[in-house]
């Protein structure tokens, strides 16, 4: 196991291959190219968490779906095409439900957790409410109604008990029976077509009644669970968005490789590493039967039809 100890100091650190080889960079990638072929595998506990954190991280054109404990202990992962509702399931299906999720809110994400967690309470991340806020009325809305319902966005981060949560939520009421109509009106465009004549104000709007509404805001008022994920998005992904900037060029199953080590080795000792990957099965090639009699559609020339390929003297003119 040497080999692969040297190998994962390599990948999860900043030395070049030779350094790390301590000869040619060559032989290193000789000596170490079947380490690329095992795959890590999280080991399953069982063990219930009162909070888990769930985000997700772009790998090239693989969306990596990452569980955190609320103790800052990395439980699963799931590699998917994007963020659905069978790619969260999946990531869901390897953890006891905990009894509080924290989310962005991602796409998919709200069917997954009733499929799988139906009992578990949802806290949407603060920070991120507030990023697509302003993402709807930029960070200098133009109208009246737009600043005051950034402002309201923003003061979410000082709300610390239950008495300063039901002046919010007042305060959200108080925003809509001034400014609500703002959200219904409508406007005639240039193709004929009637359409919000505030759309990007209705959205903002929609965003923070729905959570709201759901009660997914003040979740941690409760339960004491952590209100962001930031220690998923500005903790795991970023130290995982370093490490692949320290091994530019990789392709993208090597950089799967890589981050999954880098997961793996955050609650597995080095020495330990090698029991908790494998090397998968080879794919068994699928038996092509021979068909019996004439094939009924193809795409051959068959001079029937008259679609051989005609060379030479045809005849007089």
């Amino acid at each position: 196991m040497r080999q692969l100890h040297r190998f994962l100091i390599w990948l999860t650190g900043k030395s070049t291959q030779a350094q790390a080889g301590g000869g040619t960079g060559r032989s290193f990638r000789d000596q170490t190219a079947w380490c690329w072929d095992l795959r890590p595998q999280m080991p399953v506990t069982g063990e219930v968490h009162d909070a888990v954190l769930v985000d997700g991280i772009w790998i090239g054109y693989w969306c990596l779906l990452i569980a955190l404990s609320d103790t800052g202990h990395v439980i699963a992962w799931q590699w998917a095409a994007r963020e659905s509702t069978a790619a969260w399931e999946a990531l869901f299906g390897q953890v006891p439900p905990p009894e509080v999720v924290v989310t962005d809110g991602g796409s998919g994400i709200r069917s997954a957790l009733a499929n799988t967690w139906p009992d578990t309470a949802v806290q949407r991340c603060i920070f991120h409410l507030q990023m697509n806020v302003t993402r709807e009325l930029t960070r200098n809305p133009r109208l009246k109604a737009g600043r005051a319902l950034r402002a309201l966005a923003l003061n979410l981060s000082t709300v610390a008990d239950v008495d300063a949560a039901i002046q919010w939520r007042l305060a959200l009421e108080g925003w809509w029976q001034r400014f609500g109509h703002l959200t219904k009106e409508r406007t005639i465009y240039g193709n004929g077509q009637f359409g919000f004549t505030h759309e990007r104000l209705r959205k903002a709007w929609g965003i923070l009644h729905r959570a709201a509404e759901a009660g997914h805001i003040f979740t941690f008022l409760e339960h004491g669970n952590p209100r962001t994920t930031s220690p998923l998005e500005g903790g795991i992904n970023a130290q995982i968005r370093l490490l692949l900037r320290h091994h530019r060029g990789m392709t993208i199953e090597h950089r799967r490789r890589a981050v999954e080590w880098f997961l793996l080795l955050r609650e597995v000792p080095l020495e330990r590493a090698h029991q908790h990957a494998h090397t998968p099965e080879p794919a068994v090639p699928q038996t092509v039967q021979e068909h019996l009699g004439p094939e009924l559609y193809g795409t051959g020339l068959d001079a029937t039809e008259g679609l051989w390929h005609r060379s030479g003297w045809i005849g007089d003119h």
